[in-house]
């Protein structure tokens, strides 16, 4: 067999075109995500957010398996957050010592101030390289492989840190499908490039055809330019297969690009990939390839066990499971090749969908239409049967409607009464027709009367469900409370009928909720002084802002006639007023309600609290928690909350600088909070004088849930506020066990700063 040229080429294999995977991979992929998924739950504490850098070996973006597939199966594997950072090589320059000087020294800028949590390299370029350049780049950052051929690491000491998943890439099977399907061959012809990785599958190539020297000669067309590289596909005998290794580069955009070398042979010559996502859909029959799904499985679970604390090190290697044979179906039927000849699991792609593939949504309709036509008959049989108990339903329906407590009510599309049920007479008087057509008006009370005429006016029109509540008079002329809820009747065509309610007393509950509002002066009081706050909030900020705006909005109108430039920069900057408006008073309503305390915990709830409110106001607040309980009692977590949002808004209106510490710390059957800062400080003693409402809403808040209260301060020497909350429950602090020790103090600082 004649031989050409031999090189070494640093193993690569691509991952597309993989559409099914066998019974056994598919197997072993479901045990990796049940096992993913039980290494998860201990992780779950991890609430950190990890960093990973993925390299890619190829620029070439449809020889590489997206991102997002990477990023999805990874994502799914771990509990805590993930920032995922890529970068595409060129494998075909690493002979390049400029190049991979230039790569190393941009990867440092890029990378080198940021902590990098795992390295993820695809194919075995990107992990040599990632190998070579360790030190300089990612020093003890772990490394996780997929997409490395076995051979390229076999016999190998894996480094420290670094583990992965390793693929088979079957030159051998490549070439014995192609002379198989193709007995007749003379000539192999093998169309590659020059650079080290294409050298090393070119040398794989020769030892696989040596076993065929006998049958085949080998032509070698390597590094030729295009033209040249025609002419000799051109001059090839006519019994020649060709084996295309010829990878596209992203920075080469020749005028004849390597996918249009391999339209052109694959028109001329059966071509073969040993890398067939190379091949396929592009003019070549295929080739021998291993499950891509497979291995982003695989790595997406080693790569999850490192993040989760586990050393690289006692994780062995998995090895991928054997290739496949994937075809494109038109290239075997362009060259006549039958699909019996294929060997057994074998994949076929782009087959032409079968008449229940390409019309089955006309059949799915058409059979729809005849079961239609089958329920619409069936659906008259039941309507006649319908009727015939309709009568008796009825009567069925005011017995129940009778003796149920509430004051039932229906009426008509026009909202005209026309059923009461007996419990409904009885309230409003002996006079068996009152409440019937409109008369049911004369009972609502005189101030309720407009706002429940539009709310049925409404219901009517829209044929949709509504409560509401108002007061009715009774016999003996008192007014009760009611709560009242209807929902829309249809009749069996679906057409609208009017509604059905119910209506209940609910007097005694208002009265009852009254009194427990009147039980404490001071909460009303608290919360009054807390609503007046929000109106000088509102009145000094947003309001102020709105009449701005009003008196913007007045000169556009005024100017309306001026350039549009001038037009277009005024109403942007009233685009700018709205949304700066809308973000304080989102940030007003996090104030008054925050909805990660509730879910998320105290924690999340304060760090979330700094980090809106230092964007807010351009603060520095250094937030830091230690040992704190995972789950606290409720009012402990609001108590600890608010305290830390009154403090820090005191801080930033009084304090006059601009960097604040919030400490929340775990003591000893304790919950403390620290916010400090080294600003103007005051008068301790003077604010206790004035019964400020901020450090008042603070002390009380602590007193409610027994725990202890100080203010440290004085003038131009900054501010401590500090809360301690005990961790008890109910029955040690409860009347009937005695008093609990109490304390809340407000003191201004020793001596000295």
């Amino acid at each position: 067999m004649k031989k050409m040229r031999v090189a070494k080429w640093p193993a690569y294999t691509t991952k597309f075109g993989v559409r099914v995977g066998s019974r056994r991979k598919w197997l072993l992929v479901v045990v990796f995500v049940l096992l993913a998924l039980t290494r998860t739950a201990s992780a779950a504490g991890a609430g950190t957010e990890k960093n990973i850098l993925v390299l890619y070996s190829f620029s070439e973006r449809s020889v590489t398996i997206p991102i997002d597939s990477l990023e999805s199966a990874l994502r799914a594997n771990v509990s805590f957050g993930l920032n995922f950072n890529v970068e595409y090589l060129e494998a075909q320059r690493f002979a390049d010592n400029g190049y991979q000087k230039s790569l190393v020294e941009t990867l440092r800028g890029t990378y080198g101030g940021q902590k990098l949590d795992l390295v993820m390299t695809e194919s075995y370029p990107a992990l040599q390289f990632a190998l070579g350049h360790r030190d300089e780049l990612f020093r003890g950052v772990p490394i996780v492989f997929y997409g490395v051929d076995r051979s390229r690491i076999a016999g190998q000491q894996m480094s420290p840190g670094v583990t992965g998943v390793t693929e088979t890439v079957d030159v051998r099977a490549t070439i014995d499908l192609a002379l198989h399907l193709h007995p007749t061959t003379t000539t192999v012809a093998v169309i590659t490039n020059g650079s080290e990785y294409e050298r090393y599958w070119l040398t794989a190539v020769h030892g696989e055809l040596l076993r065929h020297q006998n049958e085949v000669s080998e032509i070698d067309l390597v590094s030729l330019p295009t033209s040249l590289l025609l002419e000799k596909i051109a001059t090839l005998p006519p019994q020649t297969v060709v084996l295309f290794q010829e990878a596209p580069q992203q920075s080469i955009r020749p005028a004849i690009g390597a996918y249009e070398i391999l339209a052109r042979v694959g028109q001329r010559l059966p071509t073969y990939c040993i890398f067939p996502v190379l091949c396929l859909d592009r003019g070549g029959i295929g080739g021998v390839e291993s499950d891509g799904k497979e291995q982003i499985a695989s790595a997406a679970y080693l790569a999850g066990r490192v993040l989760s604390g586990e050393r690289p090190e006692s994780i062995p290697v998995v090895n991928g499971t054997e290739a496949r044979v994937k075809v494109d179906w038109r290239q075997l039927r362009r060259w006549n090749i039958p699909e019996s000849a294929l060997p057994r699991g074998s994949v076929v792609l782009y087959r032409p969908p079968s008449f229940w593939e390409r019309d089955r949504k006309y059949i799915i309709v058409a059979i729809v239409l005849i079961l239609l036509v089958i329920g619409l008959v069936w659906q008259h049989a039941r309507k006649r049967k319908a009727e015939a108990v309709l009568l008796e339903s009825e009567k069925r329906f005011r017995v129940m409607a009778d003796t149920t407590p509430a004051l039932v009510w229906m009426c008509d599309a026009q909202g005209k009464i026309t059923y009461l049920n007996e419990r409904r007479i009885a309230f409003t008087g002996p006079d068996p027709n009152a409440g019937y057509g409109d008369t049911w008006a004369e009972y609502v009370h005189p101030d309720d009367l407009r706002n429940v005429l539009d709310t049925v006016s409404e219901a009517l029109k829209n044929h949709q469900p509504f409560s509401r509540e108002y007061r009715l008079r009774r016999s003996d002329g008192i007014y009760r409370w009611m709560f009242d809820v209807a929902s829309p009747r249809v009749n069996g065509d679906g057409s609208f009928l009017g509604f059905i309610g119910s209506a209940i007393d609910t007097t005694d509950q208002k009265l009852a909720q009254q009194a427990l509002e009147n039980v404490s002066g001071q909460l009303i009081e608290a919360q009054e002084k807390e609503r007046s706050r929000i109106a000088r909030d509102l009145h000094d900020d947003i309001c102020q802002r709105l009449a701005l705006l009003s008196m913007e909005l007045g000169q556009v109108n005024r100017s309306s006639n001026g350039s549009p430039e001038a037009m277009k920069k005024s109403l942007e900057d009233i685009r700018i007023h709205c949304s700066e408006i809308a973000g304080d008073v989102q940030s007003l309503s996090h104030q008054l309600h925050s909805s990660k305390l509730e879910y998320l915990g105290i924690v999340a709830a304060i760090r979330g609290f700094c980090t809106e409110l230092s964007k807010q106001h351009e603060l520095n607040i250094e937030f830091s928690e230690r040992n704190v309980p995972a789950h606290l009692p409720k009012d402990v977590s609001l108590c600890l909350f608010r305290i830390a949002q009154e403090a820090l808004h005191n801080g930033v209106k009084y304090s006059g600088v601009s960097q604040f510490i919030v400490e929340l710390s775990g003591v000893e059957g304790a919950v403390q909070l620290l916010v400090s800062d080294a600003g103007a400080g005051f008068d301790v003693e003077e604010a206790k004088r004035n019964r400020g409402l901020g450090l008042l809403s603070m002390q009380e808040r602590t007193h409610l849930v027994h725990g202890t209260f100080s203010v440290e301060s004085r003038p131009e020497y900054g501010t401590r506020i500090i809360a301690a909350v005990p961790l008890i429950t109910e029955s040690e602090w409860s009347p009937e066990n005695g008093d609990v020790k109490e304390a809340s103090s407000v003191r201004g600082m020793p001596g000295g700063k």
